[in-house]
């Protein structure tokens, strides 16, 4: 796929133009934006995502839009799982809700900026080491083991990672909020505010988190263009997603192991297509492996769809169960009914009375 330099600049032009304005509306007035406000802009990065692929379509082919939107559907399904750790954050620091958008919005430029540089290295990595494939397909079959294991407690058992404990322990910090500024200054002396440890929280583990977007994406294209764009449309509208979502996040609760079903699908094409390219001495003598198969687009972007598709039914329909089980409404068999004592006619109960041991208080009266 060819893409000249000019739409490059059309493409990153247009990314800080929305950048623009984004940083233009919430630094006028930090606020939290309503379900329409973020109703409103999801539908319009949504829009704009299919709008470009269809345009790739046009342009390129089928083959590469099919790519795009698979690439897009990962990176995006990738970045919901992504907003459950931005909750837990936000949650531990006490974040109020109103300066919530200030810190999403500085820390998916970062995303933005590491994700850029993480695209370069890996273009370059893969044009010139073709091997990197099977480095690549084996990391994200690693990945999905370990996203399945952990299952739907995955995000409850987050840790600060080493960069957010160093700013903690060695930055002069304090738990005064003073707006959406990152310092404060109080008796003379210049503090740390928690939103600057919140966005370089929020920043460091999306750094985290592209060490297994990118991967998972080179295995569906390996042009740094739809790469680029993916990562693009699936980031700029995850701040509104959060708030239009919210607490409804924590319904998906089969999102981690729907995803590591497609990141351990995507794994195993990346190491199919390493082997169809292989160029290792010590695997089939350097020769490429012809019998391994090459998996087209459409298989991989149905795929992803049917299994997020599943993923989404399951855990709607299972989080509706425990709510009603949480409610006291969920059904459950109806116990059966003790069986009843059969009555005993007058005389055998005047005879079992009469040899009944006195109870200790009618002792005690007849004894007085």
């Amino acid at each position: 796929m060819h893409v000249a330099d000019y739409v490059w600049y059309i493409t990153v032009g247009v990314l800080l133009a929305l950048l623009a304005f984004d940083v233009f509306i919430i630094g006028r007035r930090p606020h939290e934006p309503t379900t329409r406000e973020s109703a409103t802009a999801i539908a319009f990065y949504i829009g704009l995502a299919v709008l470009f692929g269809l345009g790739v379509w046009v342009f390129s082919g089928g083959n590469y839009a099919g790519q795009f939107f698979a690439g897009w559907l990962t990176e995006y399904s990738l970045s919901v799982d992504n907003l459950f750790i931005f909750l837990i954050i936000m949650a531990r620091f006490g974040v109020p809700r109103k300066y919530q958008q200030t810190a999403l919005l500085i820390g998916i430029i970062l995303a933005l900026v590491f994700r850029g540089i993480f695209i370069a290295v890996g273009a370059a990595a893969i044009n010139e080491f073709s091997w990197i494939f099977y480095l690549f397909g084996a990391f994200l079959v690693y990945t999905a083991i370990h996203l399945a294991r952990q299952g739907e407690n995955d995000d409850e058992d987050f840790k600060e990672n080493a960069v957010i404990r160093f700013a903690k322990k060695r930055l002069n910090a304090t738990d005064e909020y003073n707006g959406v500024k990152l310092t404060i200054l109080k008796n003379g002396k210049r503090l740390v505010t928690p939103m600057a440890i919140v966005i370089i929280a929020l920043g460091t583990t999306d750094l985290l988190f592209a060490l297994d977007s990118i991967p998972a994406i080179y295995g569906l294209t390996q042009e740094p263009f739809l790469v680029f764009a993916a990562n693009v449309f699936a980031l700029m509208g995850l701040r509104q997603l959060y708030f239009l979502l919210g607490d409804l996040l924590k319904r998906l609760v089969y999102l981690s192991i729907g995803l590591s079903v497609v990141l351990a699908f995507i794994g195993v094409k990346l190491v199919l297509h390493a082997m169809h390219v292989n160029e290792l001495p010590f695997i089939n003598g350097g020769h490429h492996i012809d019998w391994a198969p090459e998996i087209p687009i459409w298989f991989s972007l149905g795929f992803i769809i049917i299994t997020l598709g599943i993923t989404t039914v399951a855990s709607l329909r299972k989080s509706r169960t425990l709510e009603a089980e949480a409610d006291g409404t969920a059904t459950t068999p109806e116990a059966s009914p003790a069986p009843s004592e059969p009555e005993l006619d007058p005389k055998t109960k005047a005879e079992l009375d009469a040899i009944r041991p006195p109870e200790p208080h009618e002792s005690d009266a007849k004894k007085s």
